[in-house]
């Protein structure tokens, strides 16, 4: 942790205490504590404290009770509370955030990862990490090793585990690997797909949680005239085209179609959508969470200004729809040189897209979706060009072409 934070423990177990304080203190932090939950209200009332840690299980006063005691404190409104027990059932996790928790770690906690997770928790960011920014067909070899060379996938955390993931190119084995390695237990995700061209959902057979039992994923994206979401997930893994076939699928896996909308994700999050310039059905996301949004519009043709198919009112509902984003993941395929002979294809070039983020006032512009023939060297030029765009138009807009693996809070 950056920040020296002060924090205060609430629990029966004196061990637990011991070993929770001593990670706490070797990173710097000023830790107090209590086995005596029935005077933990008085005693942090006495205290400026920045996160107060709270076991479930306690004689007297349990954790839950504790909780709302604190919640309804007026004092107390701003503080991180977390609770750490040994109780892995879904249903106290559900009941302590339906209590107002930041927070739930189990027990016996990674002293690894013990203090990263709390400041997690404490910042609640909206974490954004790429697994695949290009577009149209994976790419290999030494021209590919800065942004690497898988297609479309973007991964959404929040600190309270809620996990979204964008796309299933060939990127999301990347990040099932990632997963794995984490050793993730009861993985709760859902993937929007932005439609179902190849480089999309390609990968999607590949995501090992899908066959792990415990685990509830949802796939969500438009429907395609009568063909639903399920039914375009089914015919990738036909056996004709794939060796595996859905009901192989261990998690519980469910199917949702998605239009022009607006829906609750969670209690804080919520999702809205919009239709893009793309052959076929094409969905660009919104997601909002306490005051911070992060938008996600790739495969998107916006044809520039000076070009006789134009369309002003389509211009004007994309900016107002990504208006003011703290991130704006957009498709920039193309140079406006390259563009000139792929009118029509469904993916934009570099100048309207900062047009686009200029108009808009987005806080920061990544530029997604490269073109296979690109190298790292072109990607490079066409993230030099959009900063030169910018600084001329808004050199407040943060610009770049985010790599694979790269991480980006909002």
């Amino acid at each position: 942790m950056s920040r020296k934070l002060t924090f205060f423990i609430v629990d029966d177990d004196p061990f637990a205490i011991r070993l929770h304080t001593g990670l706490l203190e070797g990173a710097g932090h000023t830790v107090f504590s209590t086995t005596e939950s029935a005077r933990a209200v008085e005693l942090l009332l006495e205290q400026s404290v920045d996160c107060a840690i709270l076991d479930i299980m306690m004689p007297g006063l349990d954790g839950m009770a504790l909780l709302q005691r604190l919640r309804s404190e007026p004092r107390l409104r701003e503080l991180r509370i977390v609770i750490v027990s040994g109780k892995q059932f879904e249903y106290d996790r559900e009941r302590a955030y339906a209590f107002g928790v930041d927070g739930y770690l189990v027990k016996p906690v990674d002293p690894v990862t013990f203090v990263s997770r709390l400041q997690t928790i404490i910042d609640d960011p909206i974490e954004v990490r790429y697994w695949g920014v290009r577009g149209t067909l994976p790419v290999s070899g030494s021209k590919a090793l800065q942004y690497g060379g898988n297609t479309s996938c973007v991964s959404v955390e929040f600190a309270r585990g809620e996990l979204l993931i964008f796309d299933a190119g060939s990127g999301i084995k990347r990040f099932s690997d990632f997963l794995l390695a984490q050793k993730r237990t009861r993985l709760e995700a859902k993937i929007y797909i932005s439609h179902p061209h190849w480089d999309h959902i390609n990968a999607l057979p590949f995501f090992r949680p899908l066959y792990q039992q415990g685990n509830e994923i949802e796939i969500c994206g438009a429907s395609h005239g009568d063909i639903d979401m399920r039914e375009l997930i089914v015919a990738q893994m036909d056996g004709i085209y794939f060796p595996t076939k859905i009901n192989e699928f261990a998690a519980r896996v469910y199917f949702r179609n998605l239009r022009e909308e607006s829906f609750r994700v969670s209690d804080r999050i919520t999702m809205h959508t919009m239709l893009l310039n793309h052959p076929g059905n094409c969905l660009g996301y919104r997601v909002e969470y306490r005051g911070r949004s992060v938008c996600y519009i790739t495969d998107n043709e916006i044809y520039p200004k000076e070009s006789s198919h134009h369309n002003a009112h389509y211009v004007a509902k994309l900016a107002d729809f990504v208006r003011g984003t703290d991130l704006l993941i957009i498709d920039a395929t193309y140079t406006d040189k390259e563009y000139a002979g792929r009118l029509h294809w469904g993916h934009s070039a570099i100048t309207p897209v900062v047009e686009l983020a200029h108009r808009a006032q987005v806080k920061a512009l990544h530029l997604f979706h490269h073109d296979p023939d690109q190298n790292d060297e072109a990607i490079a030029a066409k993230e030099r060009s959009a900063v030169a765009l910018l600084q001329a138009m808004d050199p407040a807009i943060l610009c770049l072409a985010p790599s694979e693996g790269q991480i980006f809070r909002v």
